[in-house]
């Protein structure tokens, strides 16, 4: 069965470390089948670099398919890192539902390969355009769509403020 465990933040891959071992250690790794981490690829832009971090899709949480019994269940709550099987205080953990499973790994399979980028702009950050028709024009932006990996800039064409949507790798940072 499927459960969720509370765990610290930003310490997800630590504590599944720390599980796997544990149960090595008490002996009962044919209790744990599998310990997952839900994460997508997030490509970020920065000064116009790339770089790929991995995002939890729920900080703070992992997902642990084991079999339920007093030594499973003392080990893994008492591995560095696991604050608590989510549920109800005081009452045996309660596992997931198929559904809610099923949802998650569909979520995670959805992500799979994709790269979502995020930007460091901001609106009313000022920029330069660095590629295409707008080369070398500055202006300021208005809308970050990072799902579309767009920005909407203001620029001066003719004197006047005009609204143009680019890609993400278009445009720098003014300092």
């Amino acid at each position: 069965m499927w459960y969720s465990l509370r765990v610290i933040s930003g310490k997800e891959q630590a504590t599944k470390e720390n599980i796997l071992r544990e149960a090595e250690e008490a002996s009962i790794e044919q209790d744990i089948e599998e310990v997952f981490l839900p994460y997508e690829k997030v490509v970020e832009v920065r000064n116009n670099k790339k770089r790929v971090k991995e995002k939890m899709f729920f900080p703070g949480y992992i997902l642990i398919n084991m079999e339920m019994n007093d030594q499973s269940k003392y080990v893994v709550e008492n591995t560095p890192g696991v604050l608590s099987f989510v549920g109800p205080k005081g009452s045996a953990p309660v596992p997931l539902k198929d559904k809610e499973i099923k949802r998650i790994f569909g979520e995670v399979a959805d992500k799979e390969g994709r790269e979502l980028i995020t930007t460091s702009y901001k609106v009313g950050d000022s920029v330069k355009v660095i590629s295409g028709p707008f080369i070398d024009f500055t202006g300021n932006v208005e809308e970050v769509n990072d799902e579309k990996q767009k920005v909407k800039v203001v620029v001066s064409i003719f004197g006047r403020p005009t609204s143009v949507e680019l890609d993400c790798f278009q445009i720098e940072s003014q300092k």
